[in-house]
């Protein structure tokens, strides 16, 4: 926004203090990766900023880049860029600012002070938003104990917990300056308390895992960016109905659907938390309960935005996250959906389609027009075949049935009819409950199992 403008809107706001609802948005511009910068395109930062922002409810009033050459350990930007910052602030009738990088305790405190306004980095952001959005006792809690921990470490103001009134977690309201020494008892008594609620989730959880196991259901679980699309695919195949927005984090809390694989088996879809750049530490680890689904899946699907200008990038923020959870990019269970297609220009649309032809582990997807998505459960299957059963069977011609079963309840690898002989003989991959129902169905009579893995 130029300074004149911001005169003008000024002079047309009345004197007081600014809306808490309005934020100004600072993206810190440090040289490279390796002194904690971003490595992604400028505009592309500044989208997802501002998007955080928006999913609580902020209106954001500007988005500035600071070129941060060397950060300043009391206040991260330099005295010049604080002044100047401030000017903006008042100007604007600021009433947060929202940093979109790391920031002590000591740089939040003294920024406060020289703006009279809250302050959130990026880390207070995401976990305010997490607060407003998880609806289960399980994700509550995991969100509640990752909030703690971070603010143990900095007690900048109150402690609000016990008393918010609204979602999230009390960074954007509270009664003001509390003992810290009060607080930080206060916090790690409940933390020590949610510590153990989260020990009887996770034994309940590890109950329903086991119970799981015992039906040969296999289970994939979808990951990726934030806002790639996960929960309108886990719709668009379950028939479910989980909230599906254009908004990041609109899923927190895991969900899980059964859908029909193509020959009739059935699959247990898990639909997981979205994945984000820099995710603070503490909520990967805090999450790992629930992100357990992922790493005891029998295929983790990557859903990743293939529309978006920073795909790559989301797509590395995504395998970092799953390096930290122990699953690596060999991992011989990923398989990646290229959603979105659908927002692409025809070229390069077709370009991505020719790209993934023949790919042992891509589907090109529109999971809104549900283009792609039949391949998509065809690759399921046949990555979870892999290693399964696979049988001759031959019967006579007139008992074409039992060809009708093989082609509903198992995959036909290949087939022989003999005019001759009246027969046919068809190579089928069974999933094993399917191999059993196979062996009844021979003792009957009228079919021959030709070869059967022992």
């Amino acid at each position: 926004m130029h300074p004149q403008d911001r005169k003008e809107l000024a002079d047309e706001r009345p004197e007081g203090r600014g809306d808490s609802a309005t934020a100004l948005v600072l993206l810190p511009e440090l040289r490279g990766p390796e002194e904690g910068g971003s490595v992604r395109p400028p505009e592309a930062r500044r989208a997802e900023a501002i998007g955080l922002a928006e999913a609580i409810g902020l209106t954001v009033a500007d988005a500035l880049s600071i070129a941060v050459r060397k950060p300043v350990p009391a206040t991260l930007f330099g005295a010049g860029k604080v002044e100047e910052i401030g000017v903006v602030v008042r100007t604007l009738e600021i009433g947060l600012v929202i940093v979109d990088h790391p920031i002590s305790p000591i740089q939040q405190r003294n920024l406060e002070r020289a703006w009279d306004v809250k302050i959130l980095d990026r880390t207070g952001l995401i976990l305010e938003i997490f607060g407003e959005r998880a609806h289960t006792k399980e994700g509550t809690l995991q969100v509640e104990l990752a909030h703690l921990n971070y603010q143990k470490s900095r007690l900048v103001r109150s402690w609000t917990h016990l008393e918010r009134q609204r979602g999230g977690f009390g960074f954007l309201g509270g009664p003001g300056e509390t003992q810290i020494e009060a607080d930080r008892r206060q916090i790690q008594d409940r933390i020590r308390r949610i510590e153990k609620q989260l020990e009887s989730v996770r034994n309940t959880r590890n109950v329903h895992r086991a119970k799981r196991q015992k039906v040969p259901h296999p289970v994939a679980a979808l990951v990726g960016y934030t806002n790639a699309g996960k929960s309108t695919l886990f719709n668009h195949l379950t028939g479910a109905s989980v909230t599906a927005q254009d908004q990041l984090f609109a899923t927190l809390d895991p969900t899980m659907r059964r859908v029909a694989l193509p020959h009739g088996e059935m699959l247990i879809v898990s639909d997981t938390v979205g994945f984000i750049s820099d995710l603070p530490t503490t909520l990967v680890e805090a999450f790992r309960a629930t992100l357990e689904e992922v790493i005891d899946a029998d295929l983790i699907v990557h859903v990743r935005d293939i529309a978006s200008p920073d795909s790559q990038a989301e797509a590395e923020d995504v395998a970092g996250v799953l390096a930290e959870l122990g699953i690596e990019p060999s991992d011989p269970r990923l398989v990646e959906v290229w959603n979105k297609i659908d927002l692409l220009e025809r070229g390069a649309a077709d370009a991505l389609r020719k790209k993934a032809e023949g790919s042992h582990n891509t589907v090109v997807a529109s999971a809104l027009t549900g283009e792609g998505l039949a391949n998509l459960l065809a690759l399921l299957e046949e990555r979870l075949f892999e290693g399964r059963a696979v049988v001759e069977v031959m019967f006579e011609a007139a008992r074409s049935g039992e060809a009708a079963w093989l082609y509903e309840n198992g995959e036909v690898l290949s087939r022989r009819d003999d005019p001759q002989t009246g027969t046919s003989s068809l190579t089928v991959r069974l999933p094993s409950g399917r191999l059993q129902q196979l062996q009844e169905r021979a003792r009957g009579g009228g079919v021959r199992l030709i070869s059967v893995p022992r």
